[in-house]
């Protein structure tokens, strides 16, 4: 294993207030879609906390499971998988009960040309399992992209401005959250619904794509020219913490790092750390996609993983042909077209 290979995997390990947080928790944990970019690294994590923690508790992961080798790689770790098509109303009947989901399934790329589907995912298949796991408490992965772009010197937009999303992908994801917030009403049942945005890991990211960009010496767009960020490990802590903290009615809160950063900024340096000149295309907008975490911070502290740390790692990460995922961010869209 190499240097970097060795502080990457040491930014996995779960974190002091993790373990503590799940010596707490009742019940075991189901993660709806833990094949996704977060899933895998999700459950991993809430597995090692629970080992470290001492308890007794399973960790049980539900996906297609498409990724060749995802559910063997998942199982060995200690994890239970079912494969299921949450769409299918008898798969979905025989999944197990438990006391904590994290509800992680959705569309989003392609979404375009494919809108029937997107909206069957984002929102139709959360009544479903608003439904079903009526007597969970559940955390809801959602998204800041409910949020209009806001001017970036307002900093981001805090959890108490009406959504008012961008096209059909944003939209249904509206949608996801209001068929939640229906099932938590009706059926009186414990709700986190958490706005990320974005997730970075040494695999995908805004910040991967940045660098690439960068190292290739092909254009970054300014279009958007502000981003928040947050380490894919903070993210995944925060979404098992926030078990604690569900509520009726549905608490919200937007999840991502403290800075307003520059695109420009973080671009530059990529360019000092990989000897390359960052090329630029098209000028920074006065408005962006930017949330205000806050509320996060207050409930889970800062991030440990700083966005300069972020950025070292992943410019090493790029200098020695670390594995990445094909996943874009599509940061850059303004127009809702995904």
């Amino acid at each position: 294993m190499t240097h970097i290979e060795q502080l990457y995997q040491d930014l996995l390990q779960p974190s002091d207030a993790l373990i503590a947080d799940i010596a707490k928790l009742d019940g075991d944990i189901l993660l709806l879609g833990v094949g996704g970019k977060m899933g895998p690294a999700l459950a991993r994590l809430a597995k090692q906390a629970i080992d470290k923690a001492g308890v007794n508790k399973k960790v049980v992961g539900i996906s297609r499971f498409s990724e060749a080798g995802l559910q063997e790689d998942l199982t060995k770790a200690g994890i239970e998988t079912h494969a299921a098509d949450l769409l299918d109303d008898d798969q979905l009947n025989k999944l197990p009960e438990a006391r904590n989901v994290l509800y992680m399934a959705g569309q989003k790329f392609g979404t375009t040309g494919k809108e029937s589907f997107t909206w069957a995912m984002n929102t139709y298949l959360p009544g479903r399992i608003a439904h079903k796991y009526k007597n969970s408490r559940i955390v809801v992965f959602s998204t800041g992209n409910v949020y209009p772009l806001s001017p970036v010197s307002q900093g981001g937009v805090s959890e108490n401005q009406p959504a008012g999303p961008i096209g059909e992908y944003a939209q249904s994801c509206l949608g996801r959250e209001r068929l939640f917030q229906y099932g938590s009403s009706k059926y009186n049942t414990p709700l986190f619904i958490y706005r990320l945005n974005y997730a970075n890991d040494v695999s995908y990211g805004v910040l991967l794509e940045i660098a690439k960009s960068v190292n290739a010496e092909k254009p970054v767009d300014l279009r958007m020219g502000h981003v928040n960020v947050i380490w894919q490990g903070d993210a995944n802590e925060m979404a098992i913490r926030a078990l604690h903290h569900c509520e009726t009615p549905a608490k919200i809160v937007n999840i991502t790092g403290p800075e307003t950063a520059s695109v420009r900024w973080i671009a530059e340096q990529f360019g000092e750390m990989l000897k390359k000149k960052p090329v630029f295309i098209n000028q920074e907008q006065t408005t962006a996609l930017l949330s205000n975490s806050a509320e996060s911070f207050r409930l889970f502290g800062y991030p440990r993983v700083t966005l300069l740390k972020m950025i070292e790692l992943l410019a090493e990460w790029v200098k020695q042909g670390g594995k990445t995922i094909n996943k874009p961010t599509h940061f850059q869209e303004r127009e809702g077209q995904f």
